[in-house]
């Protein structure tokens, strides 16, 4: 299929081959250069492109190096490593969020073009996850923090998460690391589409919200925060039970600040065993009619939440998403966004591979730690070995061939060397009771005791 060392790659190190044929079809410096001309505001390119620094930060975000000193000293940028912070300092947020927008519209075309989504848990409805992240405190740097005790907060944002292809699809910055995340509602408003179910925690059960999200035609299944008034309409009605709890449901009013008064359901589980949190009950109000989902729908349906809080989690553990030496909001943001769009291709990834193993449950039998790693390691060599030239077939074809590429080399991914590691139930923790004045024993002693040496 390719020539040379690239086919060797391809066959040998075929998930690695995926992810920089990804970068070059839609990252390559040309494409970002248009893109980034058409759609900044202030921002303007003199000796830095904005595709050099997509770049450099991707090497950090995606493991293969370890700061923006490292990444620098590897880079071909003419200009110093000052003026570099300095084009990462002024990264509009704007631009950060319409590049995350651009790669998870291409993403999806290429999941749906390679038949690599899941199907939707609640037929005719798009399912929107919604969450928040806050990044990690920075260190102190820059000189307005060097003196404060408490630590520095570079920004926040809200994620959507598109749950039938396993994407990041949208972000929505800000920089105030104490702003209320409900203040960034209205942003997300905006972007409702009919037919969208949206799902989120109680600190988005904003009347506001849920009333823009019924008029646009759309759904929700939203924890019910007590800040929320509601009028009940009927006493509480069982439901049956579902797993740790008993499902009861009843029709509620909910006045918003027009005056228009919406009825919509509320479905409560009462639980066995209390959360993580103590709570015994969950509150759940939805605009989804009962006939499309009864109650024990609409609490699975909200229990699908960890899927979002799983893409975070992989954020942080399979890429370096929030880079604490980086003190200015725009950049950390842009740190940030870059870690989605790295997510987003690894989705591609492994859209390809349940596209390419349809019998194999790649979903729950394929580490993406395991994948990441792969990639981190071979990606330098890929890069020395390989000339650019042979990289353009795959931003020259077509979509369709493309996809087709994307199929045989998920085909030469050996799924064994992927495999999850599964691990028994946990065992109780051993009471330490043993040298409990001692500052430290031996190991070895304790070992030959064992053994009875």
């Amino acid at each position: 299929m390719f020539d040379g060392v690239l086919q060797r790659f391809a066959e040998r190190a075929p998930a690695s081959v995926m992810v920089r044929g990804l970068l070059e079809r839609l990252l390559n410096a040309e494409r970002l250069e248009r893109w980034f001309e058409s759609t900044r505001e202030e921002q303007y390119t003199r000796q830095i492109l904005f595709s050099s620094l997509v770049g450099l930060m991707l090497q950090i975000v995606c493991r293969v190096q370890a700061n923006v000193h490292a990444a620098y000293r590897q880079s071909s940028i003419a200009a110093s490593v000052v003026a570099v912070y300095g084009k990462l300092q002024g990264v509009e947020l704007s631009t950060s969020q319409g590049l995350v927008r651009l790669i998870a519209t291409d993403a999806a075309a290429l999941i749906d073009e390679l038949g690599g989504a899941r199907p939707e848990r609640l037929p005719g409805y798009r399912i929107r996850y919604l969450d928040g992240n806050c990044i990690a405190a920075s260190e102190r740097r820059l000189k307005p923090l060097r003196d404060s005790a408490a630590a520095p907060l570079p920004g926040k944002s809200l994620v959507v998460f598109d749950d039938a292809r396993g994407l990041l699809s949208d972000v929505f910055p800000c920089a105030d690391g104490h702003a209320q995340e409900r203040s960034l509602l209205g942003e997300v408003a905006e972007t409702i589409q009919a037919n969208d179910l949206w799902i989120a925690d109680r600190n988005f059960c904003v009347t506001a919200f849920l009333a823009a999200i019924a008029r646009r035609q759309a759904a929700f299944v939203i924890r019910h925060h007590s800040g929320l008034s509601v009028k009940p309409l009927s006493a509480l009605q069982a439901r049956g039970r579902r797993g740790n709890g008993e499902l009861l449901e009843q029709a509620v009013q909910v006045s918003d600040a027009d005056g228009h008064i919406w009825t919509w359901r509320r479905v409560v589980l009462r639980l066995k065993q209390p959360t993580r949190d103590g709570h015994r009950e969950l509150n759940l109000l939805t605009n989804l009619p009962a006939e499309q989902a009864e109650a024990a729908t609409v609490a699975e349906l909200y229990r699908g939440r960890w899927t979002i809080e799983t893409a975070f989690q992989k954020l942080q553990g399979h890429l370096n998403a929030e880079l604490n030496t980086l003190g200015y909001p725009q950049a950390a943001l842009f740190g940030f966004c870059l870690a989605l769009v790295a997510f987003n291709l690894y989705a591609v990834v492994m859209a390809a591979l349940r596209a390419a193993h349809p019998e194999a449950k790649v979903d729950k039998t394929v580490s993406e730690h395991y994948l990441a790693g792969e990639i981190a390691r071979t990606t330098e060599g890929l890069n020395i070995a390989v000339e650019q030239a042979q990289w353009r077939v795959f931003a020259q074809a077509d979509q369709v061939s493309f996809c087709a590429m994307l199929l045989v080399l998920a085909q030469n991914v050996d799924l064994k060397k992927l495999r999850k590691s599964t691990r028994g139930p946990k065992k109780p923790p051993t009471a330490r009771t043993k040298h409990t004045g001692k500052p430290h024993v031996s190991t070895a002693k304790l070992l030959a005791k064992a053994a009875g040496g």
